[in-house]
C-alpha cells in the first residue's frame, strides 16, 4: 500500500467527537501511523455525518486504502460508516474488534480496496487495536474477520488496581476450592 485517504465526518450544532480531541491532532496522529507504516496520507475529506454524504466521498477515494474517522462512536453494523460503504457499493467484512482500545472498529472492502472504519481511540496516538490491522494493511496483508477475532488474546489494556487480571481471581477461587 502507497497511500491512502482519510474521510472525517462532522456532525453540526455541536461538539463531537473529532472537535473534543481536536480535528487537527487527530489527523496528526493518523498521519504518524501512516509515515511509520512507509505510507502517505493522500489526502482528508471532511463531510457531515450522514450516510449518503460519506458514501459519496468513500466511492469518490482514489486512494489505496480508505480510512474513515466518524463524528460519533460506531457502536452498530448499521450506524453512518458502516451503511455508508454498503451504500458506496462496498462491503463490511468485520465490525468490532474484541480489543480495547480499539473494539469500535470495522473493516471492509470496495472491489479490492480495503476500508477501514477507525475507532476514535486512533485520534490520540497511543497504540490501539486499529494499529495491529492498519500494519498488516499497509503490508498487504489480507484481513479476515478471524484474524481480527484473535486478536483479543492479551488485548492492550494495562492492568491497574481497580481492575485485577483475571486470572489473579481464578487463582484465589482455586484455592479455596476443595479436592474432590
Amino acid at each position: 500500500m502507497r497511500g491512502a485517504t482519510l474521510i472525517v465526518t462532522e456532525i453540526g450544532g455541536g461538539l463531537d467527537s473529532t472537535e473534543a480531541t481536536g480535528p487537527d491532532k487527530g489527523r496528526a496522529a493518523i498521519a504518524a501511523r501512516l509515515t511509520a507504516l512507509g505510507m502517505a496520507l493522500d489526502k482528508v475529506v471532511t463531510v457531515p455525518h450522514r450516510t449518503g454524504d460519506l458514501a459519496q466521498a468513500i466511492a469518490a477515494t482514489k486512494s489505496d486504502m480508505v480510512l474513515i474517522l466518524t463524528g460519533s462512536a460506531t457502536s452498530d453494523i448499521d450506524d453512518v460508516g458502516p451503511s455508508a460503504l454498503r451504500q458506496a457499493g462496498g462491503q463490511v467484512d468485520r465490525f468490532g474488534m474484541p480489543v480495547d482500545p480499539g473494539n469500535l472498529l470495522f473493516l471492509g472492502r470496495l472491489g479490492a480496496r480495503p476500508v477501514l472504519g477507525l475507532p476514535g481511540c486512533a485520534r490520540s496516538p497511543a497504540l490501539n487495536g486499529a494499529d495491529w490491522v492498519l500494519s498488516r494493511l499497509a503490508c498487504g496483508l489480507a484481513v479476515s474477520a478471524q484474524d481480527i477475532a484473535g486478536m483479543g488474546i492479551g488485548g492492550l489494556l494495562k492492568e491497574i488496581p481497580s481492575r485485577p487480571m483475571p486470572r489473579a481471581g481464578r487463582q484465589a477461587g482455586a484455592a479455596a476450592m476443595p479436592d474432590s
